[in-house]
């Protein structure tokens, strides 16, 4: 019988993007790691920490194809799983599904990434208005889809916030729309915080203490890094290196965007929400945190660590100074 402190899959999520029962087909290996988020809250570059851990000489591939986003419906999953399959080293796989949507395994490594949700909307508005029409067509038209197609964003952002901060996707959601709740995915995780092969990392401290937050991760993994190879690592983990061979990092090498790899890889800074929601928008926002989100979990996604200090709350396998 399975342990009420253990997570368990209890939902099938499908929609224009992602599809969660593709992950019965994946053979583990005990040392796996899996990098998740909800989406734009520093997956790529968290992909590229963990890419620049294992990788002392640089990344063989692009990250795209060295950690695939396994759930993303467009690839097809024979190619995925073959090309998983295929890799001799230590494998880390992208995922954008809540906790409770994947298989539970107590060998593989997780590591959670989130991001005040104000931030992920300011950064969804730049991902979502300046997709391609070819990349919708693509989200839309592969075989299989479930639900509704991906809408075009409006042209106004603020007609896109007022569907994201009230509308779930899923029926037992009540934000996200069109992609999938923010909210929700963060607190999946958040409960189960105390795992000791789960570890929590918020985008404000790598943003605030790159270096902290990479040994941080090394650690979790078990990763040992000479220390004469540590300024090395954190210059080609650094926002302006990924940016300078943005291809490389950004999914497809870009072409789902207009504007390709440097609209991916955008400002990737916080707070520019305060200057373009209005009280009433925030005041909405923080219905949405009240319906999903347990205070203490809102408290670690708008200030990361210094609220985990704050309330002396356990991040995952170390407290964070």
């Amino acid at each position: 019988m399975d342990s009420p402190s253990l997570p368990r899959r209890t939902r099938i999520y499908q929609n224009h993007h992602f599809d969660s029962t593709r992950w019965d087909y994946f053979a583990t290996r005990p040392d796996d790691i899996v990098i998740a988020t909800s989406y734009k809250a520093g997956t790529t570059w968290t992909q590229s920490i963990v890419a620049h851990l294992l990788f002392e000489d640089g990344l063989p591939a692009p990250l795209a194809e060295l950690s695939p986003w396994l759930d993303m419906r467009v690839f097809p999953l024979e190619v995925i799983l073959n090309g998983l399959a295929a890799q001799p080293h230590r494998r880390f796989i992208k995922t954008h599904l809540p906790l409770d949507g994947l298989p539970w395994d107590p060998e593989r490594k997780f590591v959670y990434v989130a991001r005040d949700g104000r931030d992920v909307f300011m950064s969804l508005w730049n991902h979502h208005s300046n997709f391609t029409d070819e990349a919708l067509q693509i989200f839309n038209s592969v075989p299989g889809r479930v639900g509704d197609e991906l809408p075009r964003a409006p042209a106004d952002l603020h007609a896109l916030w007022r569907d994201w901060v009230s509308r779930g996707w899923f029926a037992w959601e009540s934000d996200g729309w069109p992609f999938w709740s923010h909210l929700y995915n963060v607190q999946s995780w958040w409960d189960f915080r105390h795992l000791p092969n789960i570890l929590l990392v918020h985008y404000a401290d790598l943003r605030e203490d790159t270096e902290r937050e990479v040994r941080r991760i090394a650690r979790f993994l078990g990763i040992e890094v000479p220390e004469a190879r540590w300024p090395a690592l954190l210059k080609n983990v650094s926002l302006t290196s990924m940016r300078e061979q943005g291809e490389l990092y950004a999914p497809g090498g870009g072409q789902f965007w207009k504007g390709g790899a440097k609209t991916f890889l955008h400002q990737g800074t916080n707070g520019r929400w305060r200057d373009v929601l209005t009280p009433d928008e925030l005041a909405q926002y923080d219905a949405a945190c009240a319906r999903t989100l347990t205070p203490d979990c809102r408290a670690w996604l708008e200030h990361g660590a210094r609220a985990l200090a704050r309330e002396k709350i356990e991040p995952g396998l170390e407290s964070v100074p």
